[in-house]
Protein backbone atom coordinates (compact mmCIF):
# COMPACT_ATOMS: atom_id res chain seq x y z
CA UNK A 1 0.00 0.00 0.00
CA UNK A 2 1.40 3.23 -1.32
CA UNK A 3 1.96 6.16 1.57
CA UNK A 4 3.95 8.57 3.48
CA UNK A 5 5.99 7.86 6.50
CA UNK A 6 4.44 9.56 9.46
CA UNK A 7 7.18 11.21 11.37
CA UNK A 8 7.69 10.21 15.30
CA UNK A 9 6.64 14.25 16.35
CA UNK A 10 3.00 14.37 15.17
CA UNK A 11 0.71 16.44 16.86
CA UNK A 12 -3.26 16.74 15.70
CA UNK A 13 -4.14 19.72 13.76
CA UNK A 14 -7.56 21.25 13.51
CA UNK A 15 -8.69 23.92 10.88
CA UNK A 16 -11.16 26.01 13.06
CA UNK A 17 -12.06 29.87 12.82
CA UNK A 18 -14.67 32.22 14.44
CA UNK A 19 -16.20 33.08 10.82
CA UNK A 20 -17.35 29.07 10.81
CA UNK A 21 -20.48 30.01 12.60
CA UNK A 22 -22.91 31.92 10.05
CA UNK A 23 -26.11 33.43 11.70
CA UNK A 24 -29.24 31.73 9.79
CA UNK A 25 -33.00 33.27 9.99
CA UNK A 26 -34.90 32.13 13.01
CA UNK A 27 -35.96 28.89 13.25
CA UNK A 28 -33.22 27.59 10.53
CA UNK A 29 -32.65 23.52 10.98
CA UNK A 30 -28.88 23.54 10.35
CA UNK A 31 -26.85 24.13 13.53
CA UNK A 32 -24.15 26.45 12.93
CA UNK A 33 -24.12 26.78 17.14
CA UNK A 34 -22.12 23.79 16.73
CA UNK A 35 -18.96 25.00 15.12
CA UNK A 36 -18.49 27.04 18.77
CA UNK A 37 -19.66 23.88 20.45
CA UNK A 38 -17.36 21.67 19.25
CA UNK A 39 -13.81 23.18 19.92
CA UNK A 40 -15.08 24.22 23.21
CA UNK A 41 -15.86 20.74 24.01
CA UNK A 42 -12.53 19.88 23.29
CA UNK A 43 -10.77 22.31 25.33
CA UNK A 44 -13.16 21.95 28.34
CA UNK A 45 -12.34 18.40 28.38
CA UNK A 46 -8.72 17.81 27.36
CA UNK A 47 -9.49 16.07 23.98
CA UNK A 48 -7.57 19.21 22.10
CA UNK A 49 -5.55 22.32 24.14
CA UNK A 50 -4.84 25.79 21.56
CA UNK A 51 -2.07 24.42 20.07
CA UNK A 52 -3.93 22.09 18.01
CA UNK A 53 -6.23 24.75 16.43
CA UNK A 54 -4.82 26.72 13.41
CA UNK A 55 -7.13 29.74 11.61
CA UNK A 56 -7.39 28.67 8.02
CA UNK A 57 -6.06 31.66 5.40
CA UNK A 58 -9.26 32.51 2.53
CA UNK A 59 -9.30 30.44 -0.52
CA UNK A 60 -7.78 31.70 -3.27
CA UNK A 61 -9.62 32.62 -6.46
CA UNK A 62 -6.08 31.22 -8.56
CA UNK A 63 -6.68 27.29 -6.46
CA UNK A 64 -10.74 28.27 -6.19
CA UNK A 65 -10.28 27.81 -10.20
CA UNK A 66 -8.91 24.67 -10.44
CA UNK A 67 -12.35 22.84 -9.34
CA UNK A 68 -15.20 26.31 -9.69
CA UNK A 69 -15.52 27.70 -12.35
CA UNK A 70 -15.25 31.32 -13.18
CA UNK A 71 -18.57 32.27 -13.76
CA UNK A 72 -19.72 30.64 -10.89
CA UNK A 73 -17.05 32.50 -8.96
CA UNK A 74 -17.35 35.65 -9.92
CA UNK A 75 -21.53 35.14 -9.22
CA UNK A 76 -21.03 33.84 -6.06
CA UNK A 77 -18.20 36.22 -4.92
CA UNK A 78 -19.69 39.48 -6.17
CA UNK A 79 -23.30 38.58 -4.69
CA UNK A 80 -24.90 38.28 -7.92
CA UNK A 81 -26.77 34.49 -7.67
CA UNK A 82 -29.83 34.33 -9.19
CA UNK A 83 -33.14 33.75 -7.03
CA UNK A 84 -33.31 30.02 -8.20
CA UNK A 85 -29.64 29.48 -7.10
CA UNK A 86 -29.85 30.96 -3.78
CA UNK A 87 -32.72 28.65 -2.96
CA UNK A 88 -30.80 25.20 -4.41
CA UNK A 89 -28.00 26.43 -1.43
CA UNK A 90 -30.76 26.87 0.85
CA UNK A 91 -28.82 29.98 2.91
CA UNK A 92 -28.96 33.28 3.00
CA UNK A 93 -26.10 34.79 0.78
CA UNK A 94 -24.01 37.60 1.49
CA UNK A 95 -20.42 38.32 2.24
CA UNK A 96 -20.09 36.80 5.45
CA UNK A 97 -21.43 33.52 3.89
CA UNK A 98 -19.08 33.12 1.07
CA UNK A 99 -16.03 34.44 3.55
CA UNK A 100 -17.38 31.44 5.49
CA UNK A 101 -16.91 29.20 2.60
CA UNK A 102 -13.24 29.95 1.21
CA UNK A 103 -11.98 29.88 4.90
CA UNK A 104 -13.75 26.45 5.17
CA UNK A 105 -12.03 25.13 1.88
CA UNK A 106 -9.00 26.42 2.62
CA UNK A 107 -8.57 25.22 6.18
CA UNK A 108 -9.38 21.17 4.26
CA UNK A 109 -6.42 22.41 2.71
CA UNK A 110 -3.81 23.12 5.36
CA UNK A 111 -5.48 20.16 6.73
CA UNK A 112 -4.30 18.25 4.05
CA UNK A 113 -1.05 19.65 4.43
CA UNK A 114 -0.67 18.57 8.11
CA UNK A 115 -2.12 15.29 7.27
CA UNK A 116 1.09 14.55 4.86
CA UNK A 117 3.41 15.77 7.80
CA UNK A 118 1.34 14.14 11.07
CA UNK A 119 -0.56 11.19 9.18
CA UNK A 120 -4.14 13.04 10.26
CA UNK A 121 -5.97 16.23 10.57
CA UNK A 122 -9.08 17.04 10.81
CA UNK A 123 -11.41 20.24 9.60
CA UNK A 124 -14.28 21.65 12.22
CA UNK A 125 -16.70 22.23 9.30
CA UNK A 126 -16.57 21.38 5.59
CA UNK A 127 -17.97 18.13 3.86
CA UNK A 128 -19.41 20.53 1.39
CA UNK A 129 -20.21 17.82 -0.68
CA UNK A 130 -23.30 19.17 -2.74
CA UNK A 131 -21.26 21.75 -4.25
CA UNK A 132 -20.35 21.23 -7.66
CA UNK A 133 -18.08 23.20 -10.44
CA UNK A 134 -20.53 25.60 -11.78
CA UNK A 135 -23.62 26.12 -8.54
CA UNK A 136 -23.71 25.23 -5.31
CA UNK A 137 -26.27 23.14 -3.41
CA UNK A 138 -27.59 21.80 0.06
CA UNK A 139 -25.98 24.39 1.97
CA UNK A 140 -22.64 24.10 0.18
CA UNK A 141 -20.96 26.99 -1.84
CA UNK A 142 -17.55 25.58 -2.39
CA UNK A 143 -16.14 21.90 -2.50
CA UNK A 144 -13.43 21.81 0.24
CA UNK A 145 -12.97 18.22 -0.44
CA UNK A 146 -12.97 18.32 -4.34
CA UNK A 147 -10.53 22.07 -3.58
CA UNK A 148 -8.39 20.37 -1.61
CA UNK A 149 -7.86 17.27 -3.62
CA UNK A 150 -7.13 18.91 -6.67
CA UNK A 151 -5.09 21.27 -5.01
CA UNK A 152 -3.06 18.42 -4.37
CA UNK A 153 -3.08 16.60 -7.58
CA UNK A 154 -2.13 19.93 -9.50
CA UNK A 155 1.37 20.53 -6.83
CA UNK A 156 1.87 17.12 -7.16
CA UNK A 157 1.61 16.28 -3.48
CA UNK A 158 -0.91 13.18 -4.12
CA UNK A 159 -1.18 10.55 -7.40
CA UNK A 160 -4.04 8.72 -6.77
CA UNK A 161 -7.09 10.00 -4.10
CA UNK A 162 -9.88 8.59 -2.42
CA UNK A 163 -12.64 10.22 -0.99
CA UNK A 164 -14.90 8.18 1.12
CA UNK A 165 -17.89 9.54 1.64
CA UNK A 166 -20.07 8.52 4.74
CA UNK A 167 -22.32 11.46 5.21
CA UNK A 168 -26.03 10.45 4.99
CA UNK A 169 -26.44 12.17 1.95
CA UNK A 170 -25.01 11.16 -1.77
CA UNK A 171 -21.74 12.93 -2.25
CA UNK A 172 -23.62 14.65 -6.14
CA UNK A 173 -21.15 17.49 -6.48
CA UNK A 174 -17.85 15.70 -5.20
CA UNK A 175 -19.38 12.87 -8.37
CA UNK A 176 -19.99 15.27 -10.89
CA UNK A 177 -16.43 16.77 -10.59
CA UNK A 178 -14.67 14.19 -10.84
CA UNK A 179 -16.64 12.02 -13.01
CA UNK A 180 -13.57 12.09 -15.73
CA UNK A 181 -10.66 12.35 -13.50
CA UNK A 182 -9.22 8.84 -12.94
CA UNK A 183 -6.72 9.96 -9.94
CA UNK A 184 -10.04 10.75 -7.99
CA UNK A 185 -12.19 7.60 -6.28
CA UNK A 186 -15.09 8.87 -4.73
CA UNK A 187 -16.48 6.12 -2.35
CA UNK A 188 -20.13 7.31 -1.03
CA UNK A 189 -21.91 5.53 1.33
CA UNK A 190 -25.32 7.01 1.59
CA UNK A 191 -29.21 6.65 2.15
CA UNK A 192 -30.88 5.65 -1.07
CA UNK A 193 -33.82 7.07 -0.70
CA UNK A 194 -32.29 10.92 1.19
CA UNK A 195 -31.65 14.01 -0.65
CA UNK A 196 -30.45 14.59 -2.96
CA UNK A 197 -33.52 12.76 -5.23
CA UNK A 198 -31.23 13.02 -8.59
CA UNK A 199 -28.03 11.43 -7.61
CA UNK A 200 -24.53 11.16 -9.42
CA UNK A 201 -22.30 8.81 -10.43
CA UNK A 202 -19.73 8.05 -7.62
CA UNK A 203 -16.77 5.76 -8.43
CA UNK A 204 -18.95 3.47 -6.13
CA UNK A 205 -22.10 4.33 -4.61
CA UNK A 206 -23.70 2.26 -1.88
CA UNK A 207 -27.10 3.15 -1.34
CA UNK A 208 -28.83 2.24 2.04
CA UNK A 209 -32.34 1.36 2.84
CA UNK A 210 -33.95 3.35 5.54
CA UNK A 211 -33.97 2.37 8.70
CA UNK A 212 -30.57 0.51 8.65
CA UNK A 213 -28.80 -0.47 11.84
CA UNK A 214 -25.40 -1.01 13.48
CA UNK A 215 -24.43 -4.10 12.55
CA UNK A 216 -25.11 -4.29 8.82
CA UNK A 217 -23.88 -0.61 8.26
CA UNK A 218 -20.26 -1.85 9.91
CA UNK A 219 -20.32 -4.85 7.74
CA UNK A 220 -20.49 -3.23 4.75
CA UNK A 221 -18.24 -0.46 5.51
CA UNK A 222 -15.85 -3.32 6.37
CA UNK A 223 -16.52 -5.43 3.00
CA UNK A 224 -15.37 -2.60 1.26
CA UNK A 225 -13.06 -0.29 2.26
CA UNK A 226 -10.31 -2.27 1.94
CA UNK A 227 -11.36 -3.87 -1.44
CA UNK A 228 -11.71 -0.06 -2.98
CA UNK A 229 -8.32 0.35 -1.31
CA UNK A 230 -6.29 -2.94 -2.53
CA UNK A 231 -7.42 -1.94 -6.20
CA UNK A 232 -7.00 1.64 -6.18
CA UNK A 233 -3.84 2.05 -4.10
CA UNK A 234 -4.63 5.31 -2.94
CA UNK A 235 -1.33 7.83 -1.36
CA UNK A 236 -4.25 10.20 0.52
CA UNK A 237 -8.01 9.78 1.77
CA UNK A 238 -10.30 12.81 2.34
CA UNK A 239 -12.68 11.17 4.97
CA UNK A 240 -16.19 12.89 5.40
CA UNK A 241 -17.11 11.71 8.61
CA UNK A 242 -21.14 13.24 8.64
CA UNK A 243 -23.19 12.34 11.53
CA UNK A 244 -26.23 12.40 10.54
CA UNK A 245 -26.20 8.58 10.20
CA UNK A 246 -27.22 8.84 13.63
CA UNK A 247 -30.80 7.16 14.68
CA UNK A 248 -31.66 10.66 16.26
CA UNK A 249 -30.69 12.93 13.40
CA UNK A 250 -34.15 14.88 11.97
CA UNK A 251 -33.10 14.03 8.17
CA UNK A 252 -31.14 10.80 8.26
CA UNK A 253 -33.65 8.10 8.22
CA UNK A 254 -30.98 5.30 9.42
CA UNK A 255 -31.16 3.85 12.14
CA UNK A 256 -27.42 4.37 13.71
CA UNK A 257 -26.37 4.63 17.38
CA UNK A 258 -23.58 6.63 18.34
CA UNK A 259 -21.38 3.98 19.46
CA UNK A 260 -21.67 2.51 16.16
CA UNK A 261 -20.73 5.75 14.20
CA UNK A 262 -17.72 5.84 16.68
CA UNK A 263 -16.80 2.43 15.73
CA UNK A 264 -17.40 4.07 11.71
CA UNK A 265 -14.96 6.78 12.73
CA UNK A 266 -12.51 4.31 14.04
CA UNK A 267 -12.50 1.83 11.39
CA UNK A 268 -11.66 4.26 8.49
CA UNK A 269 -9.00 5.88 10.50
CA UNK A 270 -7.29 3.05 11.63
CA UNK A 271 -7.36 1.23 8.36
CA UNK A 272 -5.70 5.12 7.13
CA UNK A 273 -2.79 4.47 9.67
CA UNK A 274 -2.52 0.72 9.76
CA UNK A 275 -1.94 1.37 5.46
CA UNK A 276 0.19 5.06 6.39
CA UNK A 277 -2.34 7.00 3.89
CA UNK A 278 -2.32 10.59 5.07
CA UNK A 279 -5.76 11.27 5.96
CA UNK A 280 -7.85 14.51 6.34
CA UNK A 281 -10.96 14.52 7.70
CA UNK A 282 -14.14 16.75 7.07
CA UNK A 283 -17.30 17.32 9.58
CA UNK A 284 -20.23 16.91 7.37
CA UNK A 285 -23.51 17.32 8.56
CA UNK A 286 -25.36 16.32 11.52
CA UNK A 287 -29.34 17.39 12.10
CA UNK A 288 -30.31 15.97 15.52
CA UNK A 289 -32.98 17.64 17.20
CA UNK A 290 -30.53 17.50 20.54
CA UNK A 291 -27.26 20.18 20.07
CA UNK A 292 -25.84 17.69 22.51
CA UNK A 293 -26.39 14.32 20.17
CA UNK A 294 -24.97 16.36 17.42
CA UNK A 295 -21.64 17.86 19.31
CA UNK A 296 -21.06 14.58 21.21
CA UNK A 297 -20.85 12.14 17.88
CA UNK A 298 -18.60 14.65 15.81
CA UNK A 299 -16.38 15.34 19.19
CA UNK A 300 -16.26 11.30 19.22
CA UNK A 301 -14.24 11.48 15.76
CA UNK A 302 -11.31 14.05 17.31
CA UNK A 303 -11.28 11.58 20.33
CA UNK A 304 -11.01 8.61 17.75
CA UNK A 305 -8.40 10.61 15.96
CA UNK A 306 -6.61 11.56 18.99
CA UNK A 307 -6.17 7.84 20.36
CA UNK A 308 -5.38 6.58 17.21
CA UNK A 309 -2.41 8.73 15.87
CA UNK A 310 -1.17 11.26 19.25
Amino acid sequence: MPGLPFLKSRMLKIAWSPVYRYELPEGHRFPMVKYELIPEQMLYEGTATSDNFFHPDPLSEDVAMLTHTKEYWDKLTQLRLSDKEVRAIGFPINDKFVHRGRHIANGTIQCAGFARTYGCAMNVAGGTHHAFADRGEGYCCFNDQAVASNYLLDNNLAKKILIVDLDVHQGNGTASIFQDEPRVFTFSMHGERNYPLRKETSSLDIGLPDGMTDTPYLNILRDTLPRIADSFQPDFVFYLSGVDILATDQLGRLNISREACRERDRFVLSFCKNNKIPVAVSMGGGYSRRIADIVEAHVNTFRVAQELFF
